[in-house]
């Protein structure tokens, strides 16, 4: 849907800065024209007829090109479909993304022409699907190029080791402090886990009779480098190893970050489709860094949503 749009803006921005340019011809010879009776001479009546239809046209170019300038290269608007970054952004959060954060691309073939930054340690990213790029995910940078990690799964805690690339040893470790505390007004403390969330991992506590029952989430305080957030955990789910991306050379919870790209990841962790199940995100893929809320609807994943959070507006939580 996104390039969809970039292709329709960018053909309504040409076609009607094409008629915003034969407008502006058309004025600069009606202002020449002398001693011309409109009601007297069909032709010119004609004319002018003519000329107020390019006109209308031509008077959208300027509305076009700077929606065209502004959701291409400055900031973009996104709605959270799913809860794989709760209590972070909720399902019916729509955010805005700045799209200059990491460099400046062209809206339909992802060209970097130059840099700007890059992602750090904490940042939550909106990034294409490594495999398929017309799909869109909004996860938490936790590993950069270089960065070796390695996932406890039984505590489900990160560590991070930087500078892995051609040395036998890591010169630093990065560590991950968890501190749990109670579940705040605007986060429900049972979420129903369902089976209808495409390319998603399915958890089911009872795996004998695969039925999905409300499970008990706890909030905890994560701090990575300077970077505090808040992350979910449930001690009803146990991580499936098995279906982690194993990276050749590596066990299954260990991944060294290649150059140019990231390690993503959800925070609500025990429902979040992420880097340890398919990988790295390459630095192309990603599109910008989320920076606020602007408008955030109560509702249920694929459901019609009944009310609006007016809290939430305007805050990163």
């Amino acid at each position: 849907m996104s390039d969809i749009l970039a292709i329709f803006f960018l053909i309504a921005t040409l076609i009607t800065a094409i008629f915003w340019i034969i407008n502006k011809k058309q004025n600069y010879r009606f202002k020449n024209k002398k001693n011309i009776l409109f009601n007297k001479n069909r032709k010119y009546y004609n004319f002018f007829k003519k000329t107020k239809c390019i006109s209308y046209i031509a008077s959208f170019f300027p509305t076009f090109i700077v929606i065209f300038i502004i959701r291409s290269f400055i900031y973009e608007p996104f709605q959270i479909p799913s809860g794989s970054m709760m209590p972070t952004l909720l399902t019916g959060d729509f955010i805005l993304v700045e799209k200059f954060s990491y460099g400046i691309k062209d809206p339909i073939l992802h060209y970097k022409f130059f840099d700007t930054g890059k992602p750090k340690r904490g940042d939550i990213v909106v990034f294409r699907n490594p495999y398929n790029i017309k799909i869109f995910y909004v996860k938490r940078v936790i590993g950069l190029p270089g960065d070796q990690i390695t996932y406890d799964a039984i505590n489900k805690i990160f560590k991070i080791q930087q500078k892995c690339y051609e040395e036998k040893y890591c010169q630093k470790n990065i560590s991950t402090v968890h501190k749990k505390y109670e579940l705040n007004e605007n986060i429900k403390n049972k979420i129903q886990l369902t089976n209808n969330e495409e390319n998603t991992t399915l958890y089911y506590v009872n795996p004998n009779n695969k039925k999905f029952i409300p499970v008990t989430f706890n909030v905890f305080q994560e701090k990575i480098d300077k970077k505090i957030f808040n992350i979910l955990l449930s001690d009803q789910i146990t991580d499936q190893i098995n279906e982690y991306y194993q990276q050749e050379g590596q066990k299954k919870g260990c991944w060294i970050v290649p150059k140019n790209q990231y390690f993503m990841i959800g925070d609500n962790r025990d429902d979040s489709f992420d880097s340890r199940y398919w990988g790295f995100v390459p630095e192309k893929n990603l599109v910008g860094k989320v920076i606020t809320i602007w408008m955030s609807f109560n509702k249920e994943e694929n459901k019609w949503p009944v009310g609006i959070r007016l809290n939430r507006i305007g805050n990163i939580y």
